[in-house]
């Protein structure tokens, strides 16, 4: 019997050996890296070997960073919030309304943004978006406006509009799994025991998509709070997150050492929050038990 435990194991293990050895190398080979790197001594053009703790002491009290490190939480939160509320409309769509059949077109017609560039994306956004651009031009030529609309573009407003659609789609499949799973016989007896479909919804469905909802909103805000491109873009340069502060120190005063100890520092603040939002999710759901 414990050979062959010790067999499964083995087989086990030779499974999981390839994908292990491409995450070490893809993932914690980079991070370990940027832990090292800010734990180092920056020179003109070079870093010092030496160990230090001064990144973190300038990081920790700057006031630059908490500045832009709030503006990050928020606009991530914001967009989390936005993508989210958006997503469960369609995914409740699709899993109730949608016959069997027709599912699998509606998940490939979801999937379809991703055959293009997320950059490619972002600059059509642009274009709709910017003062000559579809919008603009639309209005005016309706005579809705004289002047082009300003609030449209290089502001929060643009980024939480450009980033919810980008992330749209990573929010609606894993709502859509969640009430795949959910037994409709506890619908019906929600119904027959005197629920309106309000209440019913409130009181069965939510509470047992909640897990789907939930990493809906982790996928979206994680990468939401590193994105680079959107604020650079559709912010114009003149709402910068924390990663285009990142970039800065990384690349055009090349300080690499203070830049890893950006990224470490935005890294551990993220998983903080990501904690304490499924702590609260899991009162959350106890209480509606």
């Amino acid at each position: 019997m414990a050979a062959d435990n010790r067999s499964e194991a083995a087989q086990g293990l030779s499974l999981i050996s390839p994908p292990l050895l491409y995450s070490v190398l893809v993932l914690a080979a980079p991070l370990a890296t940027i832990l090292a790197y800010s734990f180092l001594k920056d020179g003109y053009l070079t870093v010092i070997r030496e160990f230090t703790l001064e990144n973190y002491l300038s990081v920790w009290s700057d006031p630059i960073f908490h500045k832009v490190m709030a503006r990050s939480l928020v606009v991530a939160a914001l967009v989390t919030l936005v993508t989210v509320a958006l997503a469960f409309p369609v995914a409740y769509f699709l899993s109730f309304v949608v016959a069997p059949e027709r599912k699998s077109l509606w998940l490939f017609l979801i999937t379809i943004p991703f055959w293009t560039s997320y950059l490619i994306r972002v600059f059509l956004w642009k274009v709709i978006l910017g003062y000559n651009g579809v919008i603009n031009s639309g209005l005016k030529s309706l005579g809705i406006i004289e002047q082009p609309l300003t609030f449209i573009l290089y502001n929060v407003n643009s980024m939480v509009i450009t980033l919810a659609h980008a992330y749209a789609p990573f929010a609606i499949l894993p709502i859509f799994i969640a009430l795949e799973k959910i037994d409709r016989s506890f619908l019906e007896a929600g119904r027959d025991l005197g629920e309106n479909r309000l209440m019913t919804f409130w009181r069965v469905t939510l509470p047992l998509a909640m897990p789907g909802v939930v990493a809906a909103s982790l996928i979206v805000f994680i990468p939401t709070i590193g994105d680079y491109v959107t604020p650079a873009l559709i912010g114009g340069g003149k709402i910068p997150m924390i990663a285009n502060l990142i970039q800065a120190q990384m690349l055009d005063l090349d300080n690499r050492p203070l830049g890893s100890a950006l990224a470490v520092s935005a890294m551990i603040i993220v998983a903080v929050v990501s904690v304490i939002f499924l702590f609260l999710n899991r009162r959350f759901l106890k209480v509606k038990q």
